[in-house]
């Protein structure tokens, strides 16, 4: 569908880059022509995966917890120091954990929120400072979640999720007069690396929930990668402040209990 050269000259970030959906949308940026940086907090595995991204193009890695604004202009000196630019953001990163939106407590809400929200945003704001505002020229996609009818079972990254979806409309009006866009994209379900994390009930109850979505499968990663090719290049030029849903309608058409009758079922089991 795309032309080999769509991202030709082009330097990419993508944060959480090393596995599941992020090593994809990092791998098709490469295969289309780009240079891409990928970030994440464990530098070991990060390594290795700019190793096999380095068979599709020029791939640089760098150690980086989004929720440190150190380490972040850290990367942004790095970029700088060996591109001079950066064109294009992908903020990927970001992490949660299933819960019972009761039993939550302070340090599993706040490490959530502050990693997935705080930062999200002192990613956006750092590169858009070092880069895209002086440039003049930027664009964002956001990797955030299915949060149109909440997100019951996972109230931290929900919350979380819908204020980054909120970042992305204020910023897209805000960063205009600079010539930044910028997008979100919230997946369904994905088959991914990530989904193995999960207890064994948990991905149990995945089964029942593919048969729930419109299109009776759940997504790939090559299906969000593809998503974000689109926002990322020239062919969204005139799109900007918007949610793309990649979830086969899930969002319109799911019971959004399952995940919550599960975690309720351990905690009602242990009592």
């Amino acid at each position: 569908m795309y032309q080999q050269d769509l991202f030709q000259n082009k330097i990419a970030l993508v944060t959480g880059g090393r596995s599941g959906i992020g090593f994809a949308i990092a791998k098709l940026l490469l295969q289309l022509g780009g240079k891409v940086i990928i970030a994440s907090r464990k530098e070991a595995p990060l390594r290795k995966a700019a190793a096999e991204l380095a068979n599709f193009g020029e791939c640089d890695y760098c150690a980086c917890d989004i929720r440190q604004t150190e380490q972040i202009r850290t990367l942004a000196r790095q970029i700088e120091d060996r591109y001079g630019r950066l064109d294009i953001l992908i903020n990927n990163a970001g992490g949660q954990f299933p819960a019972v939106s009761e039993m939550i407590n302070d340090k599993g809400w706040n490490a959530v929120i502050n990693n997935n929200l705080n930062g999200t945003f002192f990613m956006t704001r750092e590169m858009a400072t070092t880069f895209f505002i002086p440039q003049k020229e930027g664009i964002i996609v956001n990797i955030i979640a299915d949060v149109f009818r909440g997100f019951p079972g996972m109230i931290h990254t929900g919350a979380a999720r819908a204020g980054v979806e909120n970042m992305t409309k204020t910023l897209a009006v805000e960063w205009s007069d600079y010539n930044i866009r910028i997008n979100s994209i919230a997946p369904g379900t994905i088959e991914s690396s990530g989904l193995d994390t999960y207890p064994q009930p948990i991905q149990d109850m995945f089964a029942d929930a593919k048969e729930a979505i419109p299109l009776k499968r759940f997504g790939r990663v090559e299906d969000v990668a593809n998503a974000v090719g689109f926002l990322a290049s020239p062919l969204g030029s005139y799109i900007s402040g918007i949610t793309l849903y990649v979830d086969g309608a899930q969002h319109l058409n799911s019971d959004k209990m399952g995940l919550i009758r599960v975690m309720r079922s351990f905690t009602q089991g242990s009592h």
